[in-house]
C-alpha cells in the first residue's frame, strides 16, 4: 500500500499533518472523516534513493519569483482575497519546492493568528530585510496594497537591472573562456606534435619557439597540475571573497579598474537610489532606511558609506551632507539632486527619479561595455595568434631558406 501524506482538519478547525499507508485516497479520506478529520490534501510519499539522501536541500528563490508572487499577492488582495488563501493559490503556482513549503508555512503561521510581517522574518534567505521592514510599515499603516505595489515595482526594477548587468558580462565571459580552452587544447595536442617534428629535423630554434615548446610538452606531460592550479585559484578566490579582507581588496581593485570603475559606480549608485526610494516611500524611518540599503549594495566600500550615513543621520545631519563626502563613491548629481529632494521635502520623488535615471546609465553603459570590450578581446586573440605563427612559422621559413 502507498503511503501518504497527508493535511486535514479537525472539527475544533485544528490542523493535523502526517503519513498513513493507505489503499488509495479515497480510502484515506474515509479512515480520517471516521477520526473526525477531513482531508485536505494527500501525495504519496516517494523515498529518497540513498544519493539523493546526501544531496543538500537548495534554499534559493529566484528573484523572479520573488516579484511574481509579491506582484501577484498585491492582485488578490486589492481582490479582496484573504491572505491564506491568497498564500495557498500562490504556493500551488510556484515551481521551486522550497518557495512552495516557505509560503505554506506562512499560510499556517496567519492562520493560528500571526501577522504577515512576523512570518516573512522567518526566512530571512527568502526575503530581504528591505521586504520584511515594509511589509511591517504596510500592516501598521493599514496600506498592505500600496507597500506591496511598492515592492512589486522595486524587485521588478531590481531584476531588470541585474539582468542587464549579467547580460553585458556574458558574452566577454563566454569569449574569454572560449580562448582559454582553444589555447589550452593547442598547447596539449598540437604542440608536442610539431616539437616532434622539429626534433626529427635537428634545426636550432628560435628563443620563442623553444619557450611555446616548453609549456605546451610540460601540460602535456603534468596535465593534472593545471586542473589542480585551476581548483587552487578558484578556492583561494572563493574563500578570499568569504573574509572581509579579502572582499575589501577585490572590491578596491574593481573601483580602479578603468573599464569596469564607471559601470561598478552606476550599478551601486542605482542600488542605493532604488532601495531609498522603496523604504521612504513605503514610510519606513529614513535611519532605517539607509540601513536597510546598505545591504543591497554589492560593494563593500558603498555598504560601509551607508552604514557611516545612518549614524551620522541618526545624529541629526542631513543626508546629503553626509554622503557629499564620498565624492569617490557617489557622483555630484545624486548628491545634488539628494540635497534638492530634502529642501523641497520631496526626498522619495527626487530618489525615485535618480534612480531611473540610473537605470537608464546603467542600460547605456552595459550597451557600450561590448562595443569597448570586442576591440581589445580581439586584440588579445590577435596577439597570441601573432605569437603561435612567429614561433612555428620562422623555424619553418629558416629550414627553406636552407634547401
Amino acid at each position: 500500500m502507498p503511503l501518504y501524506n497527508f493535511t486535514a482538519k479537525a472539527l475544533n478547525n485544528e490542523t493535523k499533518r502526517g503519513k498513513r499507508q493507505a489503499s488509495n485516497r479515497k480510502d484515506l479520506a474515509q479512515e480520517l472523516k471516521q477520526e473526525g478529520c477531513f482531508l485536505i490534501s494527500a501525495t504519496v510519499d516517494k523515498p529518497k534513493t540513498k544519493f539523493k539522501k546526501f544531496l543538500p536541500k537548495i534554499k534559493h528563490v529566484t528573484l523572479k519569483e520573488k516579484l511574481l508572487v509579491t506582484r501577484n499577492l498585491q492582485v488578490m488582495i486589492a481582490a479582496g482575497v484573504s491572505l491564506p488563501r491568497a498564500l495557498e493559490v500562490l504556493s500551488r503556482q510556484t515551481k521551486s519546492k522550497y518557495f512552495k513549503s516557505c509560503l505554506m508555512e506562512m499560510r499556517e503561521k496567519i492562520l493560528k493568528g500571526t501577522p504577515l510581517s512576523e512570518a516573512v522574518t522567518e526566512f530571512p534567505k527568502v526575503f530581504s530585510e528591505i521586504y520584511t521592514s515594509m511589509i511591517k510599515v504596510g500592516e501598521k499603516t493599514g496600506e498592505l496594497e500600496k507597500v506591496l505595489g511598492i515592492l512589486a515595482q522595486q524587485l521588478e526594477r531590481n531584476y531588470r537591472l541585474r539582468s542587464r548587468v549579467r547580460g553585458a558580462m556574458l558574452y566577454p565571459a563566454i569569449i574569454v573562456s572560449t580562448m582559454f580552452f582553444i589555447g589550452i587544447i593547442m598547447m596539449i595536442k598540437v604542440v608536442p606534435q610539431i616539437s616532434e617534428t622539429f626534433e626529427e629535423l635537428r634545426i636550432e630554434l628560435p628563443l620563442a619557439t623553444r619557450i611555446v615548446i616548453a609549456i605546451g610538452n610540460g601540460l602535456a606531460t603534468y596535465w593534472y597540475f593545471l586542473i589542480l592550479g585551476i581548483i587552487v585559484l578558484f578556492l583561494f578566490f572563493y574563500f578570499s571573497m568569504k573574509s572581509k579582507k579579502g572582499k575589501k581588496v577585490f572590491h578596491k581593485i574593481i573601483l580602479k579598474i578603468p573599464i569596469l570603475s564607471p559601470l561598478t559606480k552606476k550599478i551601486n549608485s542605482a542600488y542605493t537610489a532604488l532601495s531609498l526610494s522603496a523604504l521612504v516611500r513605503g514610510g519606513v524611518p529614513i535611519v532605517s532606511a539607509i540601513n536597510i540599503a546598505s545591504d543591497s549594495v554589492n560593494n563593500v566600500f558603498y555598504k560601509n558609506a551607508l552604514e557611516k550615513t545612518a549614524k551620522q543621520v541618526e545624529k541629526g545631519k542631513k543626508m546629503s551632507k553626509v554622503m557629499a563626502q564620498y565624492t569617490e563613491l557617489y557622483s555630484p548629481l545624486f548628491i545634488q539632486m539628494l540635497l534638492v529632494g530634502e529642501e523641497t521635502g520631496q526626498t522619495s520623488e527626487m530618489l525615485e527619479k535618480l534612480a531611473e535615471f540610473l537605470e537608464e546609465e546603467v542600460d547605456n553603459r552595459t550597451k557600450n561595455l561590448s562595443t569597448i570590450i570586442e576591440p581589445i578581446l580581439l586584440l588579445i586573440i590577435g596577439g597570441v595568434v601573432a605569437l603561435f605563427a612567429i614561433s612555428f612559422i620562422q623555424p619553418i621559413y629558416s629550414i627553406m631558406q636552407g634547401m
